[in-house]
């Protein structure tokens, strides 16, 4: 944990109205004790994890972090204006030894596991604010970004006042809103309610990862809905199997979940959807599935694909009414988070043949996005960083395409290291040319991670697999890759779909996919134009 002497939460992400929460009554809502000072009469207006970002009126929570304690930093946090602190036994006697002498006492609420406390505590301090909306969490491996943006368009044609919280960005009624985490900590999350409920939005989309489930992050959410897409191997250097990874996941359905959603809307695409729905079921919870071919209540048929990579199909609700759908976006699973959506919209009592409309006006950043600069090939950015994502969507460009496919991607450093090789073999597999390349080193040996994703591209046997580069540094892949490209091609730089920026060495470097494959696309049309090729 560090402290930064300038920084503050960002414009907009704290109620401009925060209710004020006695100390007492938080202390007894979670089971705390009270040390040092007499609480009486002391009033929260927020709370914040981080001493550098406390304002005037909050509880600092000092939890204890893998290298230091937050309660190292209390003086700071007292300096600022927190009010009162929240923290365990070993912080309880940090603060008596940093504020001793000070002069600056403040109530101390001590629990033994504060950390899985953190967001009943963050959802009183800010008035419940989740439970005065509908909330709908979307969890899965892949597909909850644009299944977001599908529904949040959806229910926003049918007259919600959305709010949306995603990978992403974070939007208020339409307008996107500074965030600094991808996915908000418990205190942050709860604020960014109550900023929602004052600005009077009812519905909230709201990406959920496995590491927010698995680490509390959206504890002390109420979720009217959960919304599954689908499970492959992801993130197994955070789970020790895909088992778990799975169990995760399933803590929006579970029995036994204080995150379980009232309702459940279930992609049975796969055999870890129908698990989820047989989950949610037996927790007692309303189910809802929908597939784009097995068994279910929304149901999809007259699926047809377009020259300029739209699609037009037939959806089907449970009492069997039938509403044709089209969207911008390439490839089937699209359909599957597309029926999803609308499915949800209904469970949230949407109308949903108004919320197609909105549906069919959804580009996603990042995800199967097209760069067009006048080239006579398609070049696409895509965010698809595991196997089964890559061989996905290249798939679908294969579908969309006569001409060859060129894939440029690598893999993650500090990551993890089982799906490298997998990466490699998606690519050589679907691809005629795959460059393996530099995608966010972060503390690694870039060589080293390119090298396993090579060997994984090598395995595939000769027969199978395309012509496979290893090329060092990212922008170069991207270029080679446009260098090799005729008319009719297709160019495909996948990882990072969105980002904007690359992890090297700890450093995070500018650097955005759709602008470094814009600028190759224009400095070989212009060399072209030239004479060279």
């Amino acid at each position: 944990m560090t402290v930064s002497s300038d920084s503050q939460p960002a414009p907009g992400s704290r109620p401009a109205h925060p209710p004020h929460t006695e100390v007492r009554e938080v202390a007894s809502a979670v089971g705390a004790t009270i040390g040092e000072a007499d609480p009486a009469g002391v009033s929260v207006t927020g709370i914040d994890l981080r001493a550098q970002s406390v304002l005037p009126g909050d509880l600092f929570a000092a939890l204890p972090g893998s290298s230091r304690h937050g309660a190292e930093f209390v003086a700071d946090a007292v300096e600022r204006g927190a009010v009162a602190v929240f923290t365990d036994p070993a912080g309880l006697e940090i603060v008596r030894g940093a504020l001793a002498g000070t002069g600056r006492q403040v109530p101390v609420l001590v629990h033994e596991r504060p950390r899985q406390v953190l967001g009943a505590v963050s959802a009183l301090v800010y008035g419940n604010p989740s439970s005065k909306m509908t909330v709908i969490g979307i969890t899965g491996t892949s597909g909850k970004t644009t299944t977001s943006y599908l529904l949040e368009a959806g229910l926003t044609a049918a007259g919600r006042r959305c709010g949306l919280i995603g990978t992403i960005e974070t939007r208020v009624l339409g307008r996107h809103v500074p965030s600094a985490l991808t996915t908000p900590e418990a205190p942050q999350l709860h604020a960014l309610f109550a900023v929602m409920v004052e600005q009077g939005v009812d519905t909230v989309v709201m990406e959920v990862s496995s590491h927010a489930l698995s680490l509390g992050r959206v504890d002390g959410t109420c979720f009217a809905i959960g919304a599954f897409t689908n499970l492959s191997q992801d993130h197994l250097d955070f789970h020790d199997s895909l088992e778990d990874y799975f169990s995760a996941k399933s803590r929006l359905f579970a029995a036994d979940s204080a995150v379980r959603a009232d309702t459940a809307v279930v992609c049975v695409d796969d055999a870890w959807g129908m698990r989820m729905a047989d989950i949610a079921r037996s927790a007692g919870s309303a189910v809802v599935t929908a597939s784009t071919g097995a068994d279910s209540q929304w149901t999809v048929s007259d699926w047809a694909k377009h020259d300029d990579g739209t699609q037009s199909f037939t959806v089907a609700d449970p009492e069997g009414a039938s509403l044709p759908v089209s969207v911008r976006l390439p490839g089937r699973y699209n359909v599957a988070n597309t029926v999803l959506a609308l499915a949800t919209c209904a469970a949230a009592g949407a109308d949903v043949s108004k919320a197609v409309t909105g549906v069919a006006t959804v580009d996603v950043p990042g995800r199967v996005q097209r760069i067009d600069r006048g080239q006579n090939f398609l070049a696409v950015v895509d965010y698809a960083h595991k196997p089964a994502a890559v061989e996905a969507v290249l798939a679908t460009l294969r579908e969309s395409s006569r001409g060859r496919i060129a894939v440029v991607l690598g893999a993650g450093g500090d990551r993890d290291t089982a799906k490298r090789p997998l990466m490699g073999a998606a690519g050589a597999r679907g691809a005629e040319l795959l460059v393996v390349t530099d995608d966010n080193p972060r503390s690694e040996d870039p060589a080293i991670i390119r090298q396993a994703v090579e060997d994984g591209a090598l395995s595939v046997p000769d027969e199978a697999r395309g012509e496979v580069r290893n090329v060092a540094g990212r922008a170069a892949a991207i270029e080679q890759a446009v260098a090799w490209a005729r008319e009719g091609d297709v160019v495909l730089i996948a990882g990072k779909g969105h980002e904007t920026g690359q992890e090297v060495a700890g450093v995070k470097h500018p650097f955005d996919d759709r602008v470094i494959l814009a600028s190759a696309i224009d400095a070989r049309r212009v060399g072209t134009s030239a004479g060279v090729r």
